[in-house]
């Protein structure tokens, strides 16, 4: 399988055009794809009862539609010494999006980032080693950015993946 990338932070991605529906073959092959990334076209033909050049050529049309944007080896933070986590919710000044944005992706321990609408304007997810990190992160990193107005913050005691999507 082909590896892809995500665009860059703050960058739409995607074709310019709208991806067919998908049918009960594609949720499958999501399923094992999302459980086990680095399934064997053979296997994951077996699994999802197809061919493998049916097989195949699905997982390359859902990659080529932007349905799949790339595999990658999920991590359990603790372990890998990221006991830390938090959100932090930032208010930013209007039109400041896309700066912000590039900022937010070179900060060393923010994992993801999402621009929101209510009452906070970006929502980050921040994995550090410890509190005294996470303070630094959001003290001296991210309150340094310009563009950002204000931030709130929120420690995750306990986190889990959902289980009720499509694919699953």
């Amino acid at each position: 399988m082909s590896q892809e990338t995500s665009p860059a932070p703050g960058v739409a991605g995607g074709t310019g055009r709208s991806a067919g529906p998908l049918d009960e073959v594609d949720r499958r092959i999501l399923r094992e794809l999302v459980n086990d990334g680095r399934l064997s076209m053979r296997t994951l033909a077996e699994r999802v009862h197809v061919s493998r050049t049916n097989a195949y050529a699905r997982v390359e049309r859902l990659i080529r539609d932007g349905v799949i944007t790339g595999f990658r080896a999920r991590v359990a933070p603790e372990p890998a010494g990221l006991g830390t986590s938090a959100y932090i919710a930032l208010t930013i000044e209007q039109n400041t999006w896309r700066e912000v944005s590039e900022e937010l992706a070179r900060v060393r321990y923010v994992e993801h980032v999402a621009l929101l609408s209510g009452e906070h304007d970006v929502l980050a997810l921040v994995r550090a080693p410890d509190n005294a990190t996470l303070r630094d992160v959001v003290l001296e990193r991210v309150q340094s950015i310009a563009g950002v107005l204000s931030t709130r913050t929120w420690l995750v005691f306990e986190e889990f993946d959902g289980t009720q999507t499509l694919w699953p």
